[in-house]
């Protein structure tokens, strides 16, 4: 069935008065769906190409273009398909005729059937641009060709007339004409044409396109639209503006409340308008740019606060808090500190020191302090090779990348960075790898993290396989900066991932960790657990971290920290331990010699202290007894 009308022959009015139009109509282009389907194989010389365009931009010169008109989309084939553009992309001719002439022919094989089947799936789907099939909008394929097809062109041709597309088959030269026919949509006079040289194809274009000639029912007769009247062949069908709903009498429209149906995404506020909506904040919020979420104002930003400390922003206005250790006073903006070491039970291990509105945990030389800020490490630790692989890829995005790169300098500052200490290498991959720094290249905390600051952003794909394997090959090479085997010291890699990886990563993963490096996974995002635990060394548990946001990565670093200290005695520097006797005495002359100095204080500080003093004095005698009783071992 064609939509449109016959070319005829010559005198056919006269011989046949109710073929030809009447003389009352107006005749117009459109509303159609078309796409030009057009051989760019080997065979078609550039100056024939050039016909080609011509042939196209002919056509279009004679459409109603516009999105409510006729839509255009332009494919071409060799031994592929490519789009030119879709029937949504333009909707001027200006556009199109640009779009045309900056084709560049594809000069491969001829294989049309494969064209048809990419204009059946993707060129005349609605996602591409087609009208649906109940606006009965024509969908037109007009196929130029200068050759034999080298694929199968019946069965999927079948195929898309059944799917309601109306083929145009245009052979040109050598064309074969039972391919043409196989192609063509029925009657096939009107639908099969074999122009004999490019050279006729744009005389032939003038001719073709009265085809595309139809009806404008909207101009001639009383279509009742109160918005919008749409010609289809022979009929008609009206449509509401947007905002707007047809109403049952289909002529009719009335306004849309965009914002009942619940699907306007607004945090706060939805407010209709004209058929459409606007999102609105409460009171104490602006609209972000995606107009929908909202984000508290920040009145602190505004630097007239006058908080001596800490200004915090509220949806009514602000308010002034202290640090830990102080207090607001009555003119809600300054705050007094407090000796908390004193005041609070602070809950140290070993001392505390005091600060201004606050303190902090301290240990003896050679004990670090834990996590929780109390306790001290058990005696001694060593120092380790650290090699970490972040992942680069596109998923990552910059601004988290950033974030990532930040992640790495936290880790850094837990360590004691130095050329007999504690090592650090950094590695970036995506689809290929880059050593960003080997483990020999910097020998302090503030270069490594400077050289981290400066890493620049990979993106592409996530090959963490590949990055294992760099890894293992290379980054812990005696060449780019690892200790020897023989010297014991710790070998240790922190993968950081955000992403399934695009190739295997089971078997350097297994290398690893037989040839001694502990590994450590770290996943964020759309990291896949199975290949976390995959790379992480036994106790898996104890090894991996995951995170679901990458400004949410803050307790990775505190996971890393109570894992990564390794056993006591490895590394080739000798750690002094204050557990040894040595230690302890020089722990206990010190001590003394402090106490001795804050009982002299006590005394100038008066009767107050009296009572403090003595039970120093008491001390003091004990720790003096205990030094007799460890001289006396020796």
């Amino acid at each position: 069935m064609s939509p449109l009308p016959a070319l005829l022959p010559a005198g056919s009015c006269e011989a046949e008065p109710s073929l030809c139009p009447l003389p009352a109509l107006k005749c117009r282009t459109g509303p159609l769906d078309i796409v030009f389907v057009i051989d760019s194989s080997r065979s078609v010389r550039p100056f024939e190409f050039e016909t080609m365009r011509r042939f196209m931009m002919d056509i279009i010169g004679s459409l109603d273009v516009g999105p409510n008109a006729t839509r255009v989309g332009v494919i071409q084939y060799s031994s592929q398909v490519q789009n030119i553009f879709s029937l949504k992309t333009f909707f001027t001719r200006a556009d199109m005729e640009k779009a045309i002439n900056s084709i560049v022919p594809l000069a491969q094989g001829t294989m049309t059937g494969l064209a048809i089947q990419y204009a059946m799936n993707v060129a005349f789907t609605t996602q591409e641009g087609a009208r649906p099939l109940h606006k009965k909008i024509p969908r037109i394929a007009i196929i130029v060709t200068d050759g034999r097809p080298q694929d199968r062109v019946t069965e999927v041709a079948t195929q898309a007339r059944n799917a309601g597309i109306e083929i145009y088959a245009v052979g040109i030269q050598r064309a074969d004409m039972n391919s043409l026919r196989a192609m063509a949509s029925p009657p096939l006079e009107e639908h099969v044409f074999l122009v004999e040289s490019f050279e006729l194809i744009q005389q032939f274009g003038k001719q073709f396109q009265d085809k595309l000639c139809g009806v404008d029912m909207c101009m001639e007769q009383e279509h009742g639209c109160q918005h919008s009247c749409i010609s289809t062949p022979g009929s008609f069908y009206c449509e509401c503006n947007p905002g707007y709903r047809l109403n049952v009498d289909g002529k009719t429209c009335s306004p849309i409340d965009a914002c009942a149906d619940g699907r306007h995404g607004c945090q706060h506020q939805c407010v209709s308008a004209r058929g459409s909506y606007s999102c609105r904040c409460r009171a104490g919020y602006y609209l972000n740019q995606d107009k929908r979420s909202c984000t508290m104002i920040d009145y602190c930003s505004f630097g007239n606060h006058s908080c001596q400390h800490e200004c915090v922003s509220i949806p009514s206005g602000h308010y002034c808090r202290c640090r830990s250790g102080f207090t607001l006073q009555p003119d809600s903006r300054s705050c007094r500190a407090t000796d908390l070491c004193n005041g609070v039970d602070h809950g140290c291990e070993f001392k505390c020191v005091s600060t201004e509105g606050s303190y902090r945990c301290v240990c003896p030389e050679g004990r670090q302090l834990q996590a929780d800020g109390k306790a001290c490490s058990k005696c001694g630790a060593g120092h380790i090779d650290l090699v970490m692989v972040i992942d680069g890829s596109k998923s990552v995005r910059p601004q988290n990348f950033e974030l990532v790169k930040q992640f790495v300098n936290r880790i850094v500052d837990l360590l004691e960075v130095s050329p007999h200490g504690t090592r650090v290498g950094l590695v970036q991959y995506s689809s290929r790898v880059r050593t960003e720094f080997p483990l020999n290249k910097y020998h302090s905390a503030d270069e490594i993290k400077k050289a981290v600051m400066e890493v620049e952003y990979m993106e592409k794909g996530t090959m963490t396989g590949l990055a294992l394997k760099h890894m293992v090959e290379h980054s812990f090479s005696e060449l780019e900066g690892a200790r020897p085997l023989s010297h014991n010291v710790p070998r240790i890699g922190l993968i950081f991932t955000d992403g399934r990886s695009q190739d295997d990563i089971s078997e350097w993963a297994r290398r690893a960790k037989e040839s001694g490096i502990v590994m450590f996974a770290v996943g964020v995002g759309k990291a896949v657990e199975e290949e976390l635990r995959a790379i992480a060394s036994e106790p898996v548990e104890q090894h991996f971290s995951y995170s679901a946001d990458f400004t949410t990565m803050t307790h990775l670093v505190e996971n890393f920290k109570l894992n990564i200290c390794p056993e006591e005695g490895k590394g080739e520097t000798e750690i002094r331990s204050p557990c040894e006797c040595e230690a302890l005495v020089q722990f206990q002359t010190n001590t003394v010699a402090i106490l001795q100095s804050l009982t002299e204080k006590n005394i100038l500080w008066g009767d107050a202290w009296a009572c403090r003093a003595r039970s120093l004095a008491q001390m003091t005698a004990r720790l003096e007894d205990l030094e007799k009783q460890i001289a006396n071992k020796k």
